[in-house]
């Protein structure tokens, strides 16, 4: 009896929140949801498991002899790797999994925090305007103007190579930052509109009490669907800049360096597995970020919910 209680209680909740009814309902963000938790739990066991030291240093060498296919290929010998191993014979199965968990770390940091930057510039522009408005939001314009990558790049120069993964975690801070504080600025100009903030601040509420209380709850929605969206590139970009040899250091298990010494390393060679499999971890990882993300747009459009039913 609790049972089927708990159970109608459950199927309530689901049915009293359009959002999540619509989400659950959607089966490619069902799908994208369950290939980020399957990266989430691969990225900790990797995490917990495997020494990072043991896998950014060289186990044998670094001639084309240390370099071992996939076990799985044919007869090879009992300690062959599931994954093969890279010239240095370190298991690409590892630091490809270990790669996960570098990428949602790194990742997770990048988007948190230009989303905490960007939503706290936006909204400030939108409630104050005037002056306040047209400084932060032509900042904003000036960094648009550049294409992201390249702004990256020239970002990321300006950084120490030690810092690794670092300097490239902020200079992609700086170029996803106008992006949220643009759409933000937008809806909290929307919900400045309604009369209920008005009344709010005649009634004596401070600043921070109408920003944090009464406009940014109302600019969630947005900021969700940017912020997932912007998790899938946040991967890419700080794949490509390890791949182009402004991120990770040398050895370091980042899916986009193992793609840069795949390709310098087996692509006369023959030698695919070097690039396949962080690639393939990457393309996974992208995908089910990028299936959630429109999930998540399509149940918070009203005019998609609408669609629907």
């Amino acid at each position: 009896m609790s049972t089927d209680t708990e159970t109608r209680g459950t199927l309530g909740r689901l049915r009293a929140s359009p959002f999540l009814a619509d989400l659950l309902t959607n089966r490619l963000a069902v799908v994208g949801l369950t290939i980020i938790l399957s990266m989430a739990a691969v990225a900790i066991y990797a995490r917990v498991t495997y020494d990072f030291g043991a896998l950014t240093s060289s186990q044998l060498g670094t001639e084309i002899a240390d370099r071992a296919p996939p076990g799985w290929l044919g007869p090879a010998p009992a300690n062959q790797q599931l994954f093969g191993t890279d010239a240095a014979a370190r298991d690409i199965y590892k630091r490809s999994l270990y790669g996960a968990w570098l990428a949602l770390k790194f990742g997770t940091i990048t988007v948190g925090t230009s989303t905490t930057v960007g939503v706290g510039l936006g909204i400030i522009a939108a409630y104050y305007g005037d002056v306040t408005d047209n400084v932060i939001m032509r900042t904003m314009d000036v960094l648009l103007a550049f294409p992201p990558l390249l702004l990256a790049l020239a970002l990321v120069a300006i950084f120490p190579r030690d810092l690794g993964l670092w300097r490239a975690v902020v200079a992609l801070v700086l170029v996803y930052t106008p992006r949220f504080a643009r759409v933000v600025r937008g809806a909290a100009l929307k919900v400045l509109e309604d009369e209920y903030v008005d009344a709010t601040v005649a009634l004596g509420a401070t600043d921070p009490r109408v920003l944090v209380r009464h406009i940014l709850p109302n600019t969630l929605a947005p900021i969700t669907v940017q912020s997932t969206l912007n998790f899938g590139l946040a991967i890419i970009d700080l794949a490509a800049l390890s791949f182009l040899g402004f991120g990770a250091q040398a050895g370091t298990p980042s899916w986009g360096l193992m793609l840069s010494r795949g390709v310098e390393n087996g692509l006369l060679t023959g030698e695919w597995w070097l690039s396949f499999f962080p690639g393939l971890f990457l393309a996974i990882t992208v995908l089910g970020f990028n299936l959630l993300g429109d999930g998540m747009r399509d149940a918070l459009d009203p005019r998609m919910r609408d669609a629907i039913d």
